[in-house]
């Protein structure tokens, strides 16, 4: 990696919780200046504007959160097992500072940014695919019931928790969140695991 690759990633790991935390109007680049130690122009060097620095870091703020979510997934021989270990992780792990950033700028880039609406809607295609993928591998193997729709079912999961994750940082408390994991734990076991025979 060149050394301008480095700054670049240096600018956009110090941003990211930025932008996680204070949202694309909230997030100025003093702030940015202030936690990379760089001027303005090293900062503009590197990116044409403050959007593209928002869109990159977004981009690493979901990278961060999926790979905290999905470690160790693949070794948990039971598919509806994994559901429970990836939504137990994003309830108890936040890996960046603010919360959810697919939630956090959801929500913020919803009023005209078209650039990190289309990073959002990526990202939530991803995490979509990434679960409908486990529920068929777990039809395939038995472990997920065959009448499982897996598209309905990842909506379910992503609607609950992100839906947990809103009412939680508006009351200010994780008691909805952990209501929405207790939910979806019960659905799980009742809906989508296959019976043992």
């Amino acid at each position: 990696m060149s050394k301008g690759d480095e700054t670049r990633q240096k600018i956009i790991a110090a941003a990211a919780p930025l932008f996680n935390k204070q949202g694309y109007a909230g997030c100025v680049i003093k702030d940015i200046m202030a936690a990379t130690g760089l001027e303005k122009g090293g900062i503009y060097r590197h990116f044409e504007s403050k959007e593209e620095i928002a869109a990159e870091a977004f981009d690493y703020a979901w990278m961060v959160a999926s790979a905290t979510r999905q470690q160790g997934l693949d070794d948990i021989p039971n598919h509806v097992d994994r559901l429970k270990q990836h939504i137990s992780r994003f309830v108890t792990r936040s890996s960046i500072p603010g919360g959810c950033p697919l939630l956090n700028t959801g929500v913020d880039s919803d009023n005209g940014n078209p650039i990190l609406r289309e990073r959002v809607r990526n990202a939530l295609k991803g995490w979509q695919k990434m679960l409908r993928l486990i529920l068929v591998e777990g039809i395939e193997a038995g472990t997920v019931r065959g009448d499982v729709d897996p598209e309905k079912v990842s909506r379910v999961i992503i609607s609950g928790l992100e839906g947990g994750m809103l009412v939680s940082r508006i009351e200010k408390n994780d008691e909805a969140l952990r209501d929405a994991m207790d939910y979806l734990d019960s659905y799980l076991e009742t809906n989508v695991r296959a019976p043992q025979h």
